[in-house]
């Protein structure tokens, strides 16, 4: 019979080879590419350098994130916190914002809504506080609207002037998407790198520093 202390020395072998595999396939996972490189078709260089939807700049804005969503896509919705997070931490992103409705009738009207904001100056108030909003009715995005210190009947307003152009801004997105084969939302172009699902804080920032390694 094996004695105790051979017993016991073969279960801390055993916990020391669990360890080392743990953190092979954690270092693994942190340093493998994330997304897939699309630097090189000419759909993602359009996008990247279009100048039609709406954009935020933040510093020297020497990167580009495009960001695909839907208002009620629930792993947007987790996203966008840590998404917010990793730019201000950076503080030299361009972000450009694509609204993109799959999730049927009532994220079309909250999209059309947002863009419709822009011509107040208050799109990315707006889609940010859609992402937190526990319900897309009118009413709620009245007071999404009066919180951005906009105004809602000026909204009304620029939604029916401006509704062929939204109409098409939300047409272009969903033809963009396609071109780069999204399959849903979210899906962020980081410069050349196109990466589907949400991320954390921390993996936004590992694919800022990834994307500026191929610029």
């Amino acid at each position: 019979m094996q004695s105790v202390a051979m017993v016991r020395r073969e279960l801390l072998i055993l916990f020391g080879l669990v360890l080392v595999g743990a953190a092979t396939s954690y270092l693994l996972q942190s340093t493998r590419p994330l997304g897939r490189y699309v630097g090189d078709t000419a759909s993602a260089v359009l996008i990247l350098t279009g100048k039609r939807s709406p954009e935020v700049l933040t510093g020297t804005a020497d990167l580009t994130l495009v960001v695909f969503t839907d208002y009620q896509c629930p792993a947007c919705r987790k996203a966008d916190p840590a998404m917010r997070a990793a730019i201000a931490k950076d503080g030299n992103v361009r972000v450009v914002y694509k609204d993109w409705s799959i999730f049927g009738k009532r994220s079309e009207r909250a999209a059309e809504v947002a863009l419709a904001a822009q011509y107040q100056g208050i799109y990315s108030h707006v889609h940010h506080s859609l992402m937190r909003s526990r319900s897309l009715d009118d009413s709620a995005l009245r007071q999404t609207i009066q919180e951005a210190g906009g105004s809602w009947r000026q909204l009304e307003t620029d939604l029916a002037q401006y509704r062929p152009a939204i109409a098409n801004q939300l047409a272009k997105n969903h033809q963009e998407a396609f071109s780069l084969g999204l399959q849903g939302t979210p899906g962020y172009l980081i410069g050349p790198f196109l990466i589907q699902g949400a991320l954390t804080e921390g993996e936004f920032l590992r694919a800022f520093a990834q994307a500026r390694a191929k610029l």
